[in-house]
């Protein structure tokens, strides 16, 4: 297969990643799936959302890279945004410092194309998602897929999948910082760790 037609998938989760998966391997893309993310947080979340990624990969018969549960990565790049609202700078770090690695990850591997599942979500924004994806593959000479995943029942379309799958499916974004934010949450998680 020509690199060309080869392309690395961040994946923020299972559930996020259904859809793109099976979209890009529509569109004649060989996918491989790059699951990067050091903020989730505590590390029995990040397992089960590790897990869920797994069986998904199995499901499609695609790659799976798993990236570096590098947590000291994430609270560096967060560093004074811990109070920060979600979606707000401290979020907009997180994804740079995940789309940057994935970039690097696409280089190393010879892979031109690479793209995330964060954006389907539709808590996320795309168009800001889309600007840092293209600045960053600028930096390294590769080519951002702009895809807005939650077009065409996209994100309707990924749920469908991951109950199917029966995928493990979070209630909240990932990070300590944003289940601090959310109280009823923060009391769930803890009673689950006890």
């Amino acid at each position: 297969m020509d690199k060309k037609d080869k392309i690395i998938l961040h994946a923020c989760c299972a559930i996020c990643s259904a859809y793109p998966v099976s979209y890009l391997k529509d569109a004649g893309y060989s996918v491989t799936v790059y699951f990067y993310n050091p903020n989730i947080y505590p590390d029995s979340e990040y397992q089960k959302r590790l897990d869920a990624q797994r069986t998904l990969c199995k499901h499609f018969e695609i790659d799976l890279i798993e990236g570096d549960y590098d947590k000291t990565a994430f609270y560096n790049c967060a560093k004074g945004l811990e109070n920060e609202p979600e979606r707000g700078k401290r979020c907009i770090e997180c994804f740079k410092l995940r789309l940057e690695k994935t970039a690097r990850l696409a280089k190393e591997k010879g892979i031109e194309n690479f793209t995330t599942s964060i954006v389907i979500s539709p808590h996320k924004n795309f168009s800001l998602l889309s600007a840092l994806g293209k600045e960053i593959a600028e930096k390294y000479d590769l080519n951002y897929l702009d895809i807005d995943f939650k077009k065409k029942d996209g994100f309707l379309k990924t749920n469908r999948i991951s109950k199917e799958l029966e995928l493990y499916r979070q209630n909240y974004c990932g990070c300590e910082f944003a289940l601090r934010q959310m109280p009823s949450l923060n009391a769930q998680t803890k009673q689950r760790q006890t």
